[in-house]
């Protein structure tokens, strides 16, 4: 523990500081703070008025969360949240709720904010609103991250330096978006394949939020990381084959879309093989060569293969590998 502490501190230490003009992020607390308010007049058995209703449906946090449903063509509005909030189980959950929403508004956003640029290219910048929600379904995410960057993290009984890591995770994901590459000019087959080599961001948010190759990833889901990573060489294999199957035109757009989601899950193998081609990367070629190789696609597994030489010889792991046709078909010239 002792060791762990003092890396933590040599890390942190050598860290640059972000330039304040590369990072704006805000908490935004509204609709948390209005289902509550409500729970609370529930509890002390106290009458609800319209005006409690409506300054959680003229919430912030509402309004996006509404739009971003409503995008996905998905039941949500004022009635759903209604019951919800009415609900008898979201009143048992109420001091939780309260403790967590209390514990998380002194998050140190901008360590947060700054693990997540220490894996990103110098132009970066992160500039979102986080909203902590209290809401009917239990999934977190971004939304429009084009034009007002936003993440939604569904509140439940996750201690403060996990939400940090967390939100070092999305906030990674939304300063990646400047890596974005018009691959326009490929070959349809090809420009699927590659666009889908970039999924492996999850992977690159992963080690982002760590801190590092050398730090433990995903720290409270260490169970479910654990058997994943068991399964590295059959999920390393599965996704070769997949994008193999992209490249050479043998699903169609649906299926490809079926397919590759279904590498998602908790922490599947755009996660854990994304990681792992990461940290090679790193280990090998150094933390540059990585941000370049995640920010043009085309460049990813060819660099991973190169890596993957000197990491064996270094090491003596052995290594899975790309198969020789996908490198071809998706490397850039």
């Amino acid at each position: 523990m002792r060791r762990l502490l003092a890396c933590a501190l040599l890390a942190a230490s050598c860290a640059t500081a972000p330039h304040p003009t590369r990072v704006d992020v805000r908490v935004v607390t509204d609709e948390a703070d209005a289902v509550l308010n409500i729970l609370d007049k529930r509890a002390a058995k106290q009458a609800i008025a319209e005006a409690d209703w409506q300054r959680l449906f003229a919430s912030e946090g509402f309004v996006r969360l509404e739009k971003r449903e409503k995008s996905l063509k998905r039941e949500f509005g004022e009635e759903t949240i209604r019951k919800f909030v009415l609900s008898d189980e979201l009143l048992a959950k109420r001091p939780m709720l309260a403790r967590i929403l209390a514990d998380w508004k002194h998050a140190d956003l901008t360590a947060a904010a700054q693990r997540a640029l220490a894996y990103l290219p110098p132009n970066a910048t992160i500039r979102a609103k986080i909203y902590p929600v209290i809401k009917p379904a239990t999934n977190s995410f971004v939304f429009e991250l084009d034009t007002d960057p936003a993440i939604f993290k569904y509140i439940e009984d996750e201690p403060r330096d996990e939400f940090e890591r967390t939100m070092s995770h999305e906030l990674h994901h939304v300063g990646f978006s400047v890596c974005s590459e018009d691959n326009g000019s490929l070959p349809p087959n090809i420009r699927r394949a590659v666009n889908w080599i970039g999924a492996f961001g999850e992977g690159f948010a992963v080690l982002a939020a760590a801190g590092g190759p050398d730090q433990p990833p995903q720290a409270r889901y260490l169970n479910v990381w654990t058997e994943e990573m068991a399964k590295l060489d059959p999920n390393f294999r599965a996704v070769d084959s997949f994008l193999l199957d992209v490249a050479e035109g043998r699903l169609s757009e649906e299926a490809t879309q079926e397919k590759a989601f279904t590498f998602f899950g908790m922490l599947g193998p755009w996660y854990t093989v994304g990681w792992k081609v990461d940290t090679v990367i790193e280990k090998a070629l150094g933390r540059e060569v990585l941000i370049d190789a995640m920010c043009h696609p085309q460049k990813l597994l060819a660099t991973y293969s190169r890596a993957a030489d000197l990491y064996e010889r270094g090491t003596g792991e052995k290594l899975p590998r790309w198969s020789a046709r996908l490198v071809e078909l998706v490397s850039a010239p």
